[in-house]
């Protein structure tokens, strides 16, 4: 029987995209051929959590041996078959503690990162593969400061990892993104509407901007610039009046706010473990907003809307070319590592090569639009300039 050279346990927290499972096909396909087994971790860092550290315990819900067949039947589709959750060890409501652990950990927010690392060795986990966010890769940090070995790997559709100029998942949101616009400006034009989507973009604006680059939108509204609600109205009607079918398109990122409100808008007041509040409302506020300051700049005749939420829409699916690509390069760069018995870093593509940088990155100034640089404030729209050497996808991280 072949000697197994080590461990190597992989996860995925945070929102799922597409571009989840070729990461973990990936991995898998070239650890097993090193000479590695893999676990998947299920439910993110949950599954570190809820596991009983019992030889004869049933831990099919939490962990799960990896194959070459399970993963490359998995590999071709969308979402994480993983599973995923939002749960930071450091920070678990006692409501969540696990049943064995409650009469150890009974403050209202308990720090159990001792029974993750616990849980770990139990396993035989000699590396561990966290892909996922800011906030799930932050959690990966700490365990990396905790003396495991870590190689992270970043998805986002909002793209705004720092460290890297590519996140997976990135691409098919603003594939979809395009997609899905395109599909909905029949109904605008056919009734002469603004025609106002919101998409993803907590913190940065990403997923406004490259689409509008793209000619999906006529302005967008990011996040890192609080806008003028009469401003967006004027440049919608002046639009519309130009264009043929007497319509006009604006993204307006999730996290957009205006000028006079200077908060985001959210659906609720619960806050996840990582302290966020679910957005969703902007893209009504402005909506609403649009419609009723519409006759002060159309000679008094009121614009209509046609206001559609895009969310999950960009995230379910299989993923499109880049997001079935750069996951097989990233798994395939992370393995690498482990390879060559680095740790501590965040696998990355800058300036189109790929390369890596040290984790601490992850909980470093967040990743944002460089507004001077890339955004008309005046016109609500990307700047269309300083295309030369600039990376695939224009407005990245600067390095």
């Amino acid at each position: 029987m072949k000697k197994i050279k080590g461990t190597i346990g992989i996860l995925t927290g945070g929102g799922d995209v597409p571009g989840l499972n070729p990461a973990i096909r990936a991995v898998t396909f070239r650890a097993l051929r090193e000479g590695y087994q893999v676990l998947g971790i299920r439910r993110g860092w949950a599954g570190l959590v809820d596991m009983i550290r019992e030889k004869d315990a049933d831990n099919s819900e939490h962990v799960q041996v990896l194959t070459e067949d399970i993963v490359d039947r998995a590999g071709r589709t969308g979402g994480t078959f993983l599973h995923t959750s939002r749960t930071r060890p450091s920070h678990l409501p006692h409501s969540i503690v696990p049943f064995h652990l409650r009469e150890k950990f009974s403050r209202e927010i308990n720090d159990v990162t001792e029974e993750v690392l616990k849980n770990l060795e139990f396993l035989g986990i000699n590396y561990l593969i966290p892909i996922g966010g800011d906030d799930t890769l932050s959690y990966g940090y700490r365990l990396h400061k905790e003396g495991v070995p870590v190689v992270a790997i970043p998805k986002t559709m909002d793209n705004d990892v720092p460290g890297t100029d590519y996140c997976i998942g990135f691409s098919t949101c603003v594939t979809r993104t395009i997609e899905l616009t395109h599909k909905l400006r029949t109904t605008a034009g056919s009734h002469e509407r603004f025609l106002v989507i919101e998409v993803f973009g907590r913190y940065a604006g990403f997923s406004a901007m490259l689409p509008t680059i793209a000619g999906a939108a006529d302005r967008c509204v990011i996040p890192e610039h609080p806008f003028d609600i009469e401003q967006l109205a004027a440049l919608l009607v002046t639009d519309r009046q130009r264009h043929p079918s007497k319509y006009a398109v604006v993204l307006v990122s999730e996290g957009a706010t205006l000028r006079h409100q200077q908060e985001m808008s959210f659906e609720s007041e619960e806050q996840d473990q990582y302290g966020h509040r679910k957005l969703g409302g902007i893209g009504d506020k402005v909506a609403n907003l649009l419609k009723d300051l519409s006759p002060k700049y159309n000679d008094g005749r009121r614009v209509n809307i046609v206001n559609q939420r895009l969310g999950y829409l960009v995230r379910c699916g299989d993923p499109d070319a880049i997001d079935s690509i750069v996951p097989m390069a990233f798994g395939n760069l992370a393995l690498d590592m482990v390879l060559s018995k680095i740790s501590g870093r965040l696998v990355s593509l800058r300036q189109g090569t790929y390369d890596s940088v040290p984790i601490d990155v992850v909980v470093g100034p967040k990743k944002l639009i460089d507004v001077d640089k890339y955004y008309n404030k005046e016109r609500l729209r990307p700047k269309y300039e300083s295309f030369n050497r600039r990376p695939l996808f224009i407005m990245t991280s600067e390095v």
